[in-house]
């Protein structure tokens, strides 16, 4: 059974290849090299109309071919029908034994379709090769990858290419799509550099750096905005992430909260500074009162004594304070008679009935 199900396949390669043609969605030749001991993943896309056929991984050395949804030792291959591809992944991989071409496959009716072809070759330093295989960044924010290749392939083409679509990002170009901004940078010394900005969920999916036919690929996961992230930033083509607000809008709303704020801010602050001023000059004004009152009391005083009758009238004048002080108060007294009411006589005994004057003399 296994004889015939290879042969079945290799001659529905052959002759639908060399004859009738076959249906292929990729194009070129791309050469994939790996690190002896290592391991890759290839994503193999497909057509969404062959989601429910039979997907399979071909080997054109030993004519072997595995479907999905099988997992061995060295060899897995696992179809996503939600992303429309299937993921085939080789490890411990060997130059002696895994040297060769290979092929992503749909069986649709006795007919085959390939769907992705490469030559697969181990070495002990491949062409092309990356840090990770897998990066993953948030939606609105910024990735970075660093791709090495060998000093044979300085003067080729450097690339940064989606395997979907096969949409490429050169170096020394800036390409801004309805995705993400993309540059990339060549150091001249072995590798070159990947930014890609503003990220998308959409541009989840896999890539891969390239120098001329060289390649090796890249799984590009975004994840959803964290609450509060750059994500809330507007992006290249003026969307705010999921609530298609245009930045005008934006910078509107904004506009029409400092029309509000501002002149309340500003009546506020009038207020309080209308307020100080009448307290402060409340507070003087009472002060001033208060010592004119205090002035006027002090200034004259009178004071009612009693002498007896037989002591003469006595008239004089006591300076209090030095007079040649000038930060003195000089308070000067005199005696006299005081003329009385029959009702204000002092008691029994001849006394007279006389009074002080006192008064404080200004500066």
């Amino acid at each position: 059974m296994i004889t015939y199900e290879k042969k079945e396949i290799f001659y529905f390669l052959i002759g639908f290849w060399l004859i009738l043609g076959v249906e292929c969605y990729s194009s070129g030749s791309y050469n994939l090299t790996v690190k002896t001991g290592g391991s890759v993943t290839i994503p193999c896309y497909y057509d969404g109309k062959y989601t429910h056929q039979k997907k399979y991984w071909f080997s054109e050395a030993d004519k072997s071919s595995t479907y999905t949804n099988t997992t061995e030792e060295n060899l897995s291959v696992i179809d996503h029908p939600d992303q429309n591809l299937f993921t085939v992944t080789m490890r411990n991989l060997q130059s002696t034994k895994h040297d060769g071409r290979y092929y992503c496959a749909v069986k649709v009716e006795g007919n085959v379709t390939v769907t992705y072809g490469l030559y697969l070759q181990v070495q002990s330093a491949p062409n092309v090769s990356v840090v990770s295989s897998s990066v993953s960044g948030h939606e609105g924010g910024d990735i970075s990858v660093q791709c090495f290749y060998s000093s044979g392939y300085k003067n080729e083409v450097k690339q940064w290419c989606r395997y979907k679509d096969q949409s490429c990002y050169t170096v020394g170009r800036t390409n801004t799509s309805q995705n993400s901004s993309v540059q990339i940078s060549d150091d001249g010394r072995g590798s070159f550099t990947v930014l890609m900005t503003g990220l998308r969920l959409t541009d989840s999916g896999w890539y891969y750096c390239s120098a001329g036919e060289a390649l090796n690929p890249v799984q590009l996961t975004v994840n959803e905005a964290e609450p509060g992230t750059v994500s809330d930033k507007v992006n290249e083509t003026g969307i705010l992430n999921d609530n298609n607000e245009t930045e005008d809008t934006v910078a509107t709303q904004n506009n029409e909260l400092l029309t509000v704020w501002l002149p309340a801010l500003a009546a506020l602050l009038l207020l309080l500074i209308l307020i100080s001023v009448f307290t402060w000059r409340w507070r003087r004004r009472h002060k001033q009162d208060k010592h004119q009152i205090r002035r006027r009391t002090s200034s004259i005083t009178t004071d009612v004594i009693y002498s007896k009758a037989e002591d003469p009238e006595m008239y004089s004048i006591i300076n209090y304070e030095n007079p040649n002080d000038p930060n003195k108060d000089i308070t000067y007294s005199t005696i006299d008679n005081f003329p009385v009411r029959e009702a204000e006589k002092p008691p029994a005994g001849g006394a007279i009935y006389s009074i002080i004057y006192s008064t404080v003399a200004p500066h």
